[in-house]
């Protein structure tokens, strides 16, 4: 198998951890939130790592960095989903610790490598 130029990034292999912790962590949700929060989730979710990959291959800085913005702000829509799951009961505070902290530690290494662009 050949390692594509993105999965050498250490965002990008935080950003899909979380991103499969999130599509585990949704399967437990009600049924009636297939088509909704579920939904929301992992897309916004596995945008995360897509926008990073996408913008990896880029040749403008800045084209590159609208691709790692697009991530960041992906990143945060999650975290909000994130929120509102533990709100309405769907996940626990340890869980949502846990989420917290995986956004955290992306939304820091996705800064610097966009920081590190400009």
């Amino acid at each position: 198998m050949h390692i594509r130029p993105y999965q050498k990034l250490i965002v990008w292999q935080e950003a899909h951890k979380l991103c499969l912790f999130i599509y585990r962590l949704t399967m437990n949700y009600p049924a009636d939130e297939r088509f909704g929060l579920i939904s929301q989730m992992r897309r916004s979710s596995s945008s995360v790592p897509t926008n990073i990959a996408e913008g990896n291959v880029k040749k403008s800085l800045k084209e590159r960095g609208h691709f790692f913005e697009i991530s960041k702000a992906s990143l945060e829509e999650l975290h909000y989903q994130c929120l509102l799951s533990r709100d309405l009961k769907y996940i626990s505070q340890k869980n949502f610790e846990e989420l917290d902290d995986h956004v955290q530690r992306v939304s820091y290494i996705l800064g610097k490598l966009r920081n590190s662009i400009k």
